[in-house]
């Protein structure tokens, strides 16, 4: 008589699959006058930090939404083909720059009104960079800061196994350059056509694009939005996307201590122009407190160092020493 083994449990999976970067060496913080021993601001400083800059951000917002259509017509005037290409890694960015405003909004943090916060940064920034609009991420990312690797948390996989052999990370990246990454988001928006439960976001969806379409037609040059849109989402965005988020949580682990769920990296001014805009680099300082709005997370970060926190073993200088870590895997057998 044959008999199956049970499936492993959660903690067994997080045991298996999770820890590799993480640091057993971490000091004990007893806290400060302006933290607590997990490093969540005290009522003070954290009054202080919660207040949402809706002039800024609003700037932020008019700015991003109108760089792709600055760009789209600078490469309209150039009218030549290089002038495409140049213009696909700026697009790609431009859209990673519209998820992380699509993030803060989703921690209701881009305005202190909530229906505005939800209308222009849930429907409207949400929306057009091949997103639905919608309410599902802020549920799913909220497991995420809930627990991070726990049971519910949306990206376990894409956090898991670090450090890994360079070969393997590198076929991530063809995978993401080839646009099997992006297909994987999208094609639910195109399987839901035909399920009642999901059809309401998938023609949300084909809606903004609909949409983004047709300000290509009006310009004059339809077909620009495949080059000038749909490429850029399904390379240059999916690398960059995967850089980030890889840096954030890649090879920590399920603790209470964040500062082994997540990784602490010193900021510079390139990487927040490529791949961390608008202080989404600080991304310890976020899960220590997430109701931190972004404009003052580099403020909480100087905190969490000065008052011992976060220790110098525990933060990496730049982002290239880290993604070579998470890329020092053992080799893979033959």
């Amino acid at each position: 008589m044959s008999s199956t083994a049970a499936p492993p449990t959660h903690d067994e999976l997080v045991a298996k699959m999770t820890g590799g970067m993480a640091r057993s060496d971490l000091p004990a913080f007893e806290g400060s006058e302006r933290l607590r021993p997990d490093g969540r601001p005290k009522p003070a400083f954290r009054a202080q930090l919660r207040r949402i800059p809706n002039a800024i951000n609003a700037v932020e917002v008019i700015a991003t939404l109108a760089a792709p259509i600055a760009v789209t017509t600078a490469v309209i005037a150039i009218d030549h083909p290089l002038a495409i290409v140049a213009a696909v890694p700026i697009i790609g960015t431009l859209q990673l720059r519209m998820f992380v405003l699509h993030h803060e909004a989703s921690h209701r943090l881009l305005f202190s009104n909530r229906w505005l916060n939800d209308r222009i940064g849930i429907n409207l920034v949400g929306w057009f960079p091949f997103g639905t609009g919608a309410h599902h991420y802020r549920r799913g990312h909220a497991n995420h800061h809930r627990d991070e690797f726990g049971p519910r948390e949306p990206d376990f996989l894409l956090y898991s196994f670090y450090p890994i052999p360079w070969p393997s990370l590198r076929r991530k990246f063809m995978r993401d350059v080839v646009g099997v990454s992006a297909w994987r988001i999208v094609k639910p928006r195109f399987t839901g056509l035909a399920k009642l439960k999901f059809l309401p976001l998938s023609l949300r969806f084909f809606a903004g694009q609909a949409i983004v379409f047709a300000a290509f037609w009006l310009s004059g040059h339809p077909w620009l939005y495949l080059f000038l849109w749909v490429v850029p989402f399904f390379t240059w965005y999916q690398i960059i996307n995967r850089l980030r988020a890889i840096a954030e949580h890649g090879g920590m682990t399920r603790t209470p201590d964040r500062r082994n769920t997540t990784h602490h990296i010193r900021q510079s001014w390139l990487a927040r122009v490529l791949f961390v805009p608008f202080h989404v680099g600080y991304h310890l300082a976020h899960h220590v407190d997430s109701g931190v709005p972004a404009r003052n997370l580099k403020r909480l970060n100087r905190a969490l160092i000065e008052d011992g926190y976060v220790p110098a073993e525990a933060s990496w200088p730049t982002y290239r020493s880290l993604w070579r870590a998470l890329a020092s895997g053992a080799p893979e057998a033959a």
